[in-house]
């Protein structure tokens, strides 16, 4: 069995809904996982947009959530996670607006595609603080043993 990634607010390749976007209340969806492999000793989330800041012409990944130390025995994040609910010993780290939080899908043009990774890894990573993307990659890099995808997509109303 391979690591799988699921959302019960959106299917894989279909738009998120609004409420977990600028355009509503901008809380998180909820993501589900499975399958992690023998020797998970954590879990790590990326959410970033290929297709910033516009889809025709993209010249940036715009990262929107950053988490790592999310204990093995973790198989989800509810809606509207955040500091005060995620699992403990979760850590966060800094998305592209500079906060330690969840940003959700707010593309000022086109239909974007976001991302959702999930890797398991063979460490509980050092306290990192809040790291960026690049870090936490940079801190992941030969220590991941799986990893799965769900992207979804949003457009602006």
């Amino acid at each position: 069995m391979s690591l799988s990634l699921v959302s019960a607010d959106f299917d894989a390749g279909a738009s998120i809904p609004a409420i977990h976007t600028c355009d509503g209340s901008d809380t998180t969806p909820a993501l589900s996982w499975s399958g992690a492999p023998p020797g998970t000793k954590s879990f790590a989330l990326i959410i970033d947009d290929p297709d910033a800041p516009d889809p025709a012409a993209p010249k940036t990944t715009w990262v929107h959530w950053v988490l790592y130390n999310i204990p093995p025995s973790a198989t989800r994040l509810a809606s509207s996670a955040h500091g005060t609910n995620l699992p403990a010993g979760t850590r966060t780290g800094l998305n592209d607006w500079k906060k330690s939080a969840y940003g959700g899908p707010c593309p000022p043009v086109g239909r974007h595609r976001y991302v959702h990774k999930l890797y398991a890894l063979d460490v509980e990573l050092t306290d990192l603080g809040h790291p960026t993307k690049a870090d936490l990659e940079k801190a992941m890099r030969a220590h991941v043993i799986a990893h799965a995808e769900l992207t979804g997509t949003y457009q602006k109303k």
